[in-house]
């Protein structure tokens, strides 16, 4: 069967029964919409339409839900790194030294030109 082709609903059947999901959604699972006369497709299996309905149900409660898991993992990342921005300290400015008064600058000028004087 191409990927193009869809599958007859006993096709869809079997594999769903057989659990192989991906093959059914591949051979047109969720487009399948009841016929008259598909519960006698397969004699051993009369509630052919409803057990594929089903599937489809199943398929789509499954698919919101990782949707909604999805969407929650994303509210809860976003609050993160909210409380984190506002438990982080906030921004220091650069902070320049306060400038010495002039005496202690003109006490540390002839200290550096002592020591200078001393090791050259």
């Amino acid at each position: 069967m191409s990927p193009s082709e869809t599958a007859s609903p006993a096709q869809l059947l079997a594999l769903v029964l057989d659990d192989q999901w991906d093959a059914a959604l591949a051979a047109g699972l969720m487009d399948y919409v009841p016929q008259p006369g598909d519960e006698a497709l397969r004699p051993d299996h009369p509630d052919l339409p409803q057990r594929l309905q089903h599937a489809q149900q199943q398929l789509q409660r499954a698919w919101a839900a990782r949707e909604r898991y999805r969407q929650r993992q994303q509210r809860l990342a976003r609050r993160a790194a909210e409380r984190d921005a506002r438990r982080a300290p906030p921004p220091t400015p650069e902070i320049q030294k306060p400038a010495l008064p002039s005496a202690a600058a003109a006490i540390l000028a002839r200290a550096k030109a002592k020591a200078a004087g001393r090791t050259s």
